[in-house]
């Protein structure tokens, strides 16, 4: 998977006098960079329209990052954290950052990871439990490895803690750079993976279903936790028979030994009018994730699948998963 260089280059003047930024700068310096005041409010690309979306996705925003927040988690992680980005330069068509940021979920880079990090790695050898933090539940890490090398740095720094682990989703397979840390087993990397057809019709500019397998083997043998998200469930008219197939494939693809007891969990797609406002004039060629026959409201402009049609997909998933991948540990679904 080859990341392009970005087209341009919004920042805050602040992220200048840390040393990332500092990188950054030097590593772009051929690029168009634009001062901005806010990286929450960026008027030029606000007014923009839905239809530049995908331009829009590759620009980069360059700034620090103000508030810290630990938010309470019950899933696979005691916080969610916020970390090093938000946004992404991929385009999924379901993504639940468009929920958050709109047209503007594109990346956002924070510069002052120490500070971040320090925060995270104090909480940790204070707890009188082992904590879990996740770090990539506002970005692809991975994705964004690439252009400011922060997960191998984190990775590394956190290995060093006395306590905690820290985890993160990705569907990127550029992982060979975390294969060779000193991640003490600290680290947890999750797979997201989906059928190949709803990979090449719906998760634009994300690595290949084989790519992320095989990614998942290197980072087996290289020491760390994995685990599987298989998120976000689509429910097509061949659906059973697309999960079918990804379920035979990572019966196939997998290492005998990262399948022993590797964890997965099933995530149901939310949509919203938000996506398809975007969608429609973005990617006006691109399939309609919305279907009125199996999607219900679900709180403010957001739809989900009927009680009847997700219960059905649940019981379905459970008793494929087991078939295909039996040293398997659903984790839940939801």
């Amino acid at each position: 998977m080859i990341i392009k260089d970005p087209n341009t280059i919004y920042y805050e003047e602040a992220a200048l006098n840390y040393e990332l930024g500092q990188m950054l700068h030097k590593k772009y310096e051929n690029l168009e960079w634009i001062k901005i005041e806010n990286h929450n409010n960026i008027p030029v690309l606000r007014q923009k329209a839905n239809s530049e979306f995908a331009k829009m996705k590759q620009d980069i925003i360059i700034a620090v990052r103000k508030t810290h927040k630990f938010v309470p988690n019950q899933k696979t992680s005691d916080y969610l954290v916020p970390y090093t980005s938000s946004g992404c330069s991929a385009s999924c068509l379901y993504c639940y950052l468009v929920c958050n940021y709109n047209k503007c979920s594109y990346l956002r880079i924070f510069v002052n990871r120490e500070q971040m990090l320090t925060k995270i790695i104090l909480a940790a050898e204070k707890s009188e439990k082992e904590l879990t933090f996740e770090i990539g539940s506002n970005s692809d890490l991975v994705l964004e490895n690439t252009i400011t090398g922060n997960l191998d740095w984190t990775i590394e720094n956190f290995g060093k803690a006395k306590k905690g682990h820290i985890t993160l989703p990705t569907k990127f397979d550029m992982v060979d750079s975390l294969l060779t840390l000193n991640h003490n087993g600290r680290t947890t990397i999750r797979m997201s993976v989906n059928p190949k057809e709803i990979i090449s019709k719906v998760e634009f500019g994300t690595s290949s279903l084989k790519e992320r397998i095989m990614a998942v083997n290197k980072l087996h043998e290289a020491g760390y936790k994995v685990g599987l998200l298989i998120a976000p469930v689509i429910i097509l008219p061949n659906w059973k028979e697309l999960y079918l197939e990804l379920l035979a494939q990572l019966q196939q693809l997998l290492s005998e030994k990262a399948k022993v007891n590797i964890p997965v969990e099933v995530i149901f797609m939310t949509y919203s009018y938000i996506h398809r406002a975007i969608n429609k004039e973005a990617f006006p060629k691109a399939i309609d994730l919305y279907d009125k026959e199996t999607m219900t409201g679900r709180g403010m402009g957001k739809y989900c699948y009927k009680k009847e049609i997700r219960d059905d997909g649940e019981s379905f998933l459970r008793d494929a998963i087991l078939k295909y991948l039996p040293k398997a540990k659903i984790e839940y679904i939801v």
